[in-house]
């Protein structure tokens, strides 16, 4: 059974820690202390200097007694969104919180605290396993940059859990769609505003006349699409002759992502053109979509490992990314389960204490389950 009091201390120490993406140095030398204590083999990836962070992804690594038996990653991010510096959690009847002058951080610290008292069960208990792999990537909340740039070769592991899904706990996102970020930069023809306005070129007003064509928002149950940012001008007596937005589309179905972004670009084109402008666009993927079912090992498994300890499973799709998606991408079949917390990227953000144990104690039917296979 899940220690609550060891979750809790564990989970008080960890967002207690500063780690805003970028900065995960701190708590990675913790994590890795608390691993090598567990026997664990921890090494530091070179992630950090290639995205211009101060801590690379931690992998622990753990020698199994059954060879046979799969070797599974469980992962969850270091780094938090902001406001995240000097954390102060409160606690009301196992219910943890921040004093609400930052989030809590249990995005992704509940997921660590979850994966580190699994660990703590089946080593004190002695439980008979497989090897295990443990990941804790950086950077996550920055566009998954840790799992993109995780040294693959140091991976052994078949399967993945990762620990970072919002919602009551039994959630288990086995599809998310693929995300494309689309950026475009108008250049018009600067004038002063006041004295020769019908010789300028508006890029703002191309821009807007762009925006207002798209279809964005909700656009089927599978695809979304924004335009999140938008920057240019310099003077309100000057006719703008730059301005740069950016924005994304998400879908499960690959062939409706393309329509969308076509729909995006032709516009962004068509407005450009409209006004006498020139237009530059970029689209660039952020991460590939995924898909598992009842057939796939990985699903396989956590539902026998639901099935023993009468543990409620909900599978459902997303419209949101995670490391998971990365996982798939290359090759390792992964799946992302809920750790209870709530409010997520707020100062409202929370989660039970009795979650978190719930969830490791599922984490450690998944180990015992996978350990069985190889026998």
């Amino acid at each position: 059974m899940a220690n609550i009091d060891r979750i809790q201390k564990t989970f008080f120490d960890l967002v207690q820690i500063e780690s805003p993406s970028f900065n995960e140095k701190r708590i990675t030398s913790y994590l890795k202390g608390y691993l090598e204590k567990l026997n664990f083999e921890v090494t530091i990836d070179s992630a950090g200097k290639k995205i211009g962070g101060n801590s690379g992804n931690l992998i622990g690594f753990y020698n199994g007694e059954n060879k046979k038996a799969p070797t599974l990653i469980f992962a969850a991010h270091m780094d938090t969104v902001t406001p995240c510096l000097k954390t102060r959690p409160l606690i009301e009847n196992k219910v943890v919180r921040s004093n609400g002058s930052t989030v809590l951080g249990a995005d992704d610290k509940a997921g660590i605290s979850a994966i580190l008292e699994m660990l703590e069960i089946i080593l004190k208990n002695k439980i008979y396993c497989g090897d295990i792999e443990v990941i804790f990537t950086v950077a996550e909340e920055k566009g998954l940059l840790g799992a993109k740039n995780l040294d693959l070769s140091k991976i052994k592991a078949k399967y993945a859990y990762v620990v970072d899904c919002e919602g009551p706990i039994g959630k288990i996102v086995n599809k998310a769609p693929s995300q494309d970020w689309i950026k475009a930069h108008f250049k018009g023809k600067a004038v002063h505003a006041g004295l020769y306005p019908e010789k300028g070129i508006n890029a703002i007003i191309a821009a807007s006349k762009a925006i207002s064509e798209m279809k964005l928002g909700r656009i089927d149950e599978e695809t979304t699409a924004n335009v999140g940012v938008i920057k240019g001008g310099t003077a309100t007596n000057i006719v703008p002759d730059s301005v740069k937005i950016e924005g994304e589309a998400r879908s499960l179905s690959e062939e409706k992502l393309k329509n969308q972004i076509n729909h995006m670009i032709d516009n962004l084109n068509s407005a450009a053109k409209s006004v006498g402008a020139d237009v530059e666009i970029e689209v660039i993927r952020a991460y590939d979509s995924f898909s598992l079912d009842i057939n796939d090992e990985v699903v396989k498994i956590a539902l026998k490992a639901a099935e023993v300890i009468d543990f409620d499973l909900k599978f459902e799709s997303t419209g949101g990314g995670s490391d998971t998606n990365i996982f798939n991408q290359n090759g390792i079949p992964a799946l992302n389960l809920s750790v209870g917390m709530n409010n997520v990227h707020s100062k409202e953000e929370n989660i039970s204490l009795d979650d978190i144990g719930k969830t490791a104690e599922f984490l450690v039917e998944i180990v015992k389950v996978a350990g069985l296979r190889g026998t």
